[in-house]
């Protein structure tokens, strides 16, 4: 997993390319969401071609542990096999979820 970050005003885009996976990239996505410059944070998921369900847990853990800082975590560019899991869960409903960039970024 490789992990981008900008900031665009107060808030820390990430972009997250690669697979999230147990190991290596569940690990690296739980560091890079906890060393954001932000607690407003906005994760791009355009470019993850593989999660599992370490993935899906992280996500997941890293959504709480941001809110319960008082933060926000929302996603963006969710790819088709990580949506279907989303809404096969019914972690969609847990998700702000977004498709516009500059529409997510106007939801903060």
């Amino acid at each position: 997993m490789k992990a981008t970050t900008r900031d665009v005003n107060d808030i820390a885009i990430i972009k997250v390319d690669g697979k999230i996976t147990i190991g290596a990239g569940d690990q690296q996505l739980r560091d890079v969401i906890a060393g954001a410059s932000s607690n407003k944070i906005l994760l791009d998921l355009s470019g993850v071609t593989t999660i599992d369900s370490s993935g899906i847990g992280e996500l997941v853990g890293s959504y709480t542990t941001v809110t319960n800082k008082g933060g926000k975590l929302k996603l963006l560019h969710l790819p088709a096999k990580l949506n279907e899991l989303l809404h096969v869960t019914q972690l969609i409903t847990v998700f702000e979820v977004y498709e516009n960039e500059q529409e997510a970024i106007a939801s903060f």
